[in-house]
């Protein structure tokens, strides 16, 4: 629990919830039992004559009413109240969490889910049970090996096991620090981004600790099919390999094999991609490797705030390639004089819809390639090397 106030009731009552801008969280530290039919925490307590009601959205965005959309309410009730009978009882606490909400996207999916996951949980070393809501078999498959490492038990899913459950405690939703990040004085065991990283190499049998174990340096480049994807992509391949670097394309569809596709990234040292969900990746590249994102027209602040800055923390070097109003598809489409190309902070006035259709979903880029070269070389200098590499 984050506050004196909140610990304090915890240790009154035996149960306790903090609410914060991006999250809520309630912890039982006494038994319980969990309805999955009806997603209903029972915290009986009957030293105490009064009885309460909480309800929360177990899912790491509550301030945005798109994704919580698609995340069911679990409502728990404590104190003075009669519990439905057991039909399993288990020896480790419950974790209540939703792998609905944004999943299908991978930043949304590390954002909320695992590094939230990661902070909740970790402490517990694996003696802890998962309830996950919104029960999607995609995302569990994905990360079988992550929710594997975090908890040693069969997840419960509660469509496919209606019934009422037994703990010794639990906790209902999970906490939130920051975009892509772990802020360390506020996880019980004090775990850092470099230990996140270090758990995922752990999970995923990585090899790669730092880009110093590497002969040839690899580079990755994040291949985008939808929009903000590179229109002259082969001649940025030809400019990559003319440098001396190794090349690996990756399309949408190789990233979805976790399993596979971090050994690729582990045996990376540089990352380049335009901003977007694929920079994510990021959190599996061997610490010293560079980080390469090009910035669309428009995109500044997302670029900096969801990626820039959080990586800094991930032992991941940083560069930007910041496009020119040329470069990118709108110049053509609107005109060089028209606010979108001058002005995007009026089209994000708008609203963000607005801006949306405009930036991250309606442009693509034909970058320059004498100044990527450029831009590259300097990646090339950040690895203690020297262009074009031997």
């Amino acid at each position: 629990m984050h506050t004196g106030e909140d610990r304090t009731q915890l240790e009154a009552t035996g149960f306790a919830c903090h609410s914060d801008l991006h999250t809520d969280v309630c912890v039982a530290n006494k038994p319980v039992r969990i309805d999955t039919r009806t997603l209903t925490v029972y915290v009986p307590n009957d030293q105490i004559t009064s009885h309460g009601k909480h309800t929360v959205q177990p899912y790491a965005r509550k301030g945005d009413k798109t994704a919580m959309k698609f995340v069911s309410p679990v409502q728990s009730l404590h104190g003075n109240i009669t519990p439905p009978a057991c039909h399993y009882t288990h020896h480790a606490p419950a974790l209540v969490f939703s792998s609905g909400g944004f999943t299908g996207n991978l930043f949304h999916e590390f954002n909320e889910v695992i590094i939230p996951l990661f902070i909740t949980s970790r402490h517990f070393r694996s003696h802890l049970r998962f309830i996950i809501t919104d029960f999607n078999p995609r995302l569990i498959s994905k990360y079988n090996r992550i929710l594997s490492h975090l908890s040693r038990f069969e997840v419960i899913n509660p469509m496919a096991n209606a019934s009422v459950h037994c703990f010794p405690g639990a906790i209902i939703g999970l906490k939130y620090h920051n975009n892509l990040a772990l802020n360390t004085s506020d996880i019980p065991g004090g775990y850092t981004m470099p230990d996140f990283k270090q758990f995922l190499r752990e999970s995923y049998n990585l090899k790669l600790k730092n880009v110093s174990g590497m002969k040839k340096p690899v580079l990755i480049l994040i291949s985008r099919q939808k929009s903000r994807m590179f229109l002259n992509e082969d001649e940025m391949v030809g400019v990559i390999e003319e440098l001396g670097f190794e090349v690996v394309v990756a399309m949408p569809n190789r990233m979805s094999n976790l399993n596979k596709f971090t050994e690729v990234l582990n045996s990376c040292s540089v990352m380049v991609g335009s901003h977007g969900a694929g920079l994510t990746n990021a959190v599996f590249l061997p610490a010293g490797a560079v980080m390469l994102q090009v910035v669309p027209l428009g995109l500044d602040w997302a670029s900096t705030t969801y990626f820039g800055r959080p990586v800094h923390e991930m032992g991941v070097q940083y560069l930007e390639y910041k496009i020119e109003p040329e470069e990118s598809s709108l110049f053509n489409l609107y005109g060089q004089d028209h606010p979108v190309i001058v002005d995007p902070a009026s089209i994000f006035s708008k609203g963000y819809s607005a801006a949306r259709a405009v930036y991250v979903d309606g442009q693509n880029l034909k970058i320059n390639l004498v100044r990527f070269r450029q831009t590259l070389i300097k990646a090339i200098r950040l690895l203690g090397r020297s262009a074009p590499l031997s």
